[in-house]
């Protein structure tokens, strides 16, 4: 049995050319692979690569029956019916992921059925730490203009209670006609204060609808019925769930997200919650999910949770021995891993061939070259986020003394106030 784990399964039958039938069983799409398992048997009636995939199609049998359709490379059709809950929804996700896995600039080349050298290994892992990275400065940039909008607050707080300084001043000390200038200078500061708050307020909302990042995904609402190809818009303030179209299908405030269940690195479940009334529960599929779940860890923390499915989905290995056979047809798995282990005893004429591979090095010029340009970004990155945090814990400093001497200007207007009245 294959120690990759689904990310997900269907039930449903599938027909077996040289036999004439249907056999009932489970189709299973894994990171790499697309396996049908045989109910009765247990046995893998057929299992290929998604990178050998050439299209998937929704067709009709020569009996009217409503199959989905799989052409692999060499001109093999593989038929698969009764699947549920429907053959769309099937459809919407294997398309999603092998889409996904063409447009990858990780994704194998066509026809090279070869593992990934130990350099093309390492680039793949600082390739996913740079984008991490990336997104954290993304989170930080706007955390940085937040302290800015509370900053700006607080100046025209200050300037506010400048103002009502000298409206005190006046009032306790009036100039032989009381009510000299006070009522058009009232209504001229109301009138700037009122734009002052409205550009506020714009500012803000802007900066809250800015998107941090966004991912193509099969969205649902509810359970696994209805399958749909959308988009998932990770924002400042709220996530947004989005259909082909881009019309808006659902939006969750941050404020209003109680969880979000992974469960597994390509599906997470985002519930809102209700009293008196259902919750309101999407659920997203996409090959792009790990991209994503970085910044939705950063944003949402505690209200993040990973289930056991996804614990024990991350403990397996991306690529597994048995991963290398292109098709498989009623054939033992152990057999196959034991395929393609390496023979220590060769042949006397072989050995210096087999010497020349050993002898290669695990990193190319090429990959050295690529990581260390990869590596100095990262450096770059990683630089400018400090500056940034140094210059956050800066701003609170002043945040926090702007904030003391504030409080204690509105204490004396209360008391000023409190006399008058």
């Amino acid at each position: 049995m294959s120690r990759d784990i689904p990310i997900h399964s269907w039930p449903g039958s599938y027909y077996i050319n040289s036999e004439k039938r249907w056999e009932n069983g489970t189709l299973s799409l894994t990171r790499t692979m697309l396996r049908f398992t045989s109910d009765q048997s247990k046995e893998s009636l057929s299992s290929f690569r998604l990178s050998r995939i050439m299209e998937i199609k929704m067709e009709s049998s020569s009996f009217i029956f409503s199959t989905l359709t799989v052409l692999e490379q060499g001109n093999v059709k593989h038929w698969f019916g009764s699947l549920r809950p429907n053959r769309v929804v099937v459809y919407n996700v294997l398309e999603h992921f092998w889409r996904e896995r063409l447009l990858s600039p990780t994704s194998e080349v066509q026809g090279a059925e070869a593992q990934p050298s130990k350099g093309r290994e390492l680039i793949n892992l600082v390739v996913g730490s740079q984008r991490r990275l990336e997104d954290t400065g993304t989170v930080l940039h706007h955390q940085g203009q937040q302290f800015e909008n509370m900053m700006q607050g607080l100046d025209k707080i200050d300037l506010d209670l400048g103002v009502a300084d000298k409206l005190l001043s006046e009032l306790e000390s009036p100039s032989w006609w009381p009510f000299g200038k006070l009522p058009w200078r009232a209504h001229q500061e109301a009138k700037a204060e009122h734009a002052a708050r409205g550009a506020a307020a714009a500012g803000k909302g802007a900066g809250k609808q800015k998107v941090i990042t966004s991912i193509p995904a099969v969205v649902s609402k509810g359970g696994d019925s209805d399958l749909k190809p959308g988009c998932l818009m990770v924002l400042v303030s709220s996530l947004e769930v989005h259909d082909t179209n881009q019309q808006l299908l659902h939006r969750f405030e941050r404020n209003e997200v109680d969880d979000i269940r992974v469960h597994n690195p390509y599906e997470i479940s985002v519930r809102q919650r209700f009293i008196g009334k259902p919750d309101i529960c999407y659920r997203l599929l996409s090959a792009k999910m790990p991209e994503a779940l970085s910044v939705l860890e950063m944003q949402y923390k505690k209200k993040v949770e990973f289930t056991s499915e996804y614990s024990a989905f991350n403990t397996t290995p991306a690529t597994t021995p048995c991963d290398s056979e292109g098709s498989v047809w009623n054939a033992d798995p152990l057999q196959q891993c034991q395929e393609t282990e390496v023979t220590l005893e060769v042949p006397t004429g072989e050995l210096s061939q087999v010497q020349v591979q050993l002898l290669q090095p695990a990193v190319s010029q090429a990959e050295a070259q690529e990581l260390r340009q990869m590596l100095m970004q990262l450096k770059t990155l990683a630089l400018e986020a400090e500056t940034e945090l140094e210059r956050q814990d800066e701003a609170l400093d002043v945040l926090t003394d702007s904030t003391d001497k504030t409080t204690m200007h509105i204490d004396k207007h209360t008391c000023r106030m409190k006399k008058l009245l």
